[in-house]
């Protein structure tokens, strides 16, 4: 590639190649093109990242006061960037790693079979609100599948009514991380509950969503989180406020943790049973899998004794991890 690429063509191009193996890539696009807008503004005639237009654009977002997560978020794809030209021998900055404080680990919540009980019988309360008509029918159904499918919210709530074989209890995740598709089967219990929710919500919302928002659009975030807030107040769970947990992301967690307690005392073949998880999860890797494992072993510690007699030093205690599992 030429030195004198642009640095929007260069944008265009990494953009194009990580969504051709598999990433989304959304997000990094949009920092990638405020990243050379500000460049262009700042430091008019530079086509690649230098490290006055790196650090000045770190300056700028620590003096608006993001947060490490934010801060990382805004220097990765950057620094994507600059390798990418890199390896194209187009002169660029590269931030070094461990230039930038790392975020706060988050310590997933695992919920305790009695808040979980505690937590879907007031999704159950919901009441019907003439302004949200369906609200009443899909809290109660949303979060069960959310854990009882081991979902990501979004992969949830943005199911169409073409996802979801309510008969045969099978969920098809569309474009789910990675960009891949993958089957989900759901439990007995939860294939009656999507069997009697989808005939009385069928062909009446006006839309194609499973878990209908308003004016035909799916749940919005914020919906589902403002409900969620709720459902655990009135259950009784403390809430440690933005940032601090449970989430309802931890319900993902508690599903692998859950399987992999029930697991251990039926005996099972852990080895084995670990690539199924992988594939029902939609993990990339086997290694963000084995991350639940530490969790387990963190949460019920009499079964810590059984993990290390099966997986010996593989499994370091959770407090060493800086990741969260996804």
């Amino acid at each position: 590639m030429s030195p004198a690429v642009t640095m929007t063509a260069a944008i265009t191009a990494l953009v194009a190649e990580k969504r051709a193996t598999g990433y989304k890539y959304d997000t990094e696009e949009q920092v990638l093109a405020r990243f050379a807008a500000f460049s262009a503004s700042r430091f008019p005639g530079i086509e690649a990242p230098t490290r006055a237009s790196v650090e000045a654009w770190i300056t700028l977002a620590r003096e608006r006061g993001v947060k490490p997560a934010t801060l990382q978020g805004l220097a990765a794809p950057v620094r994507e960037l600059a390798r990418w030209l890199g390896r194209r021998g187009v002169p660029a900055w590269v931030l070094p790693g461990g230039a930038l404080p790392r975020p706060a680990r988050y310590a997933p919540y695992i919920y305790t079979d009695q808040e979980l009980a505690a937590l879907f019988a007031q999704t159950d309360r919901c009441r019907y609100d003439s302004q949200v008509p369906f609200r009443h029918l899909v809290m109660p159904v949303l979060f069960r599948t959310i854990y009882a499918c081991g979902l990501r919210v979004s992969e949830a709530r943005l199911l169409r009514f073409a996802d979801v074989d309510a008969d045969a209890g099978v969920l098809t995740i569309r474009d789910a991380k990675g960009g891949k598709d993958r089957q989900v089967p759901a439990s007995p219990p939860l294939r009656d509950r999507l069997v009697g929710y989808h005939a009385r919500i069928a062909g009446r919302t006006g839309g194609e969503w499973f878990f209908p928002g308003t004016a035909g659009q799916p749940l919005t975030l914020m919906n589902v989180e403002r409900n969620f807030r709720r459902f655990l107040w009135q259950a009784r769970i403390p809430h440690g406020g933005k940032g601090h947990g449970p989430r309802i992301h931890d319900l993902r967690h508690v599903f692998a943790v859950n399987n992999l307690r029930s697991w251990f005392a039926d005996g099972e073949d852990i080895g084995a049973m670990l690539p199924v998880l992988q594939a029902y999860m939609g993990h990339s890797s086997i290694a963000d899998t084995d991350y639940y494992l530490r969790l387990t072993a963190e949460s019920y510690p009499h079964i810590a004794a059984a993990i290390q007699r099966a997986f010996g030093d593989i499994v370091p205690p959770l407090t060493t991890e800086a990741r969260d599992g996804d």
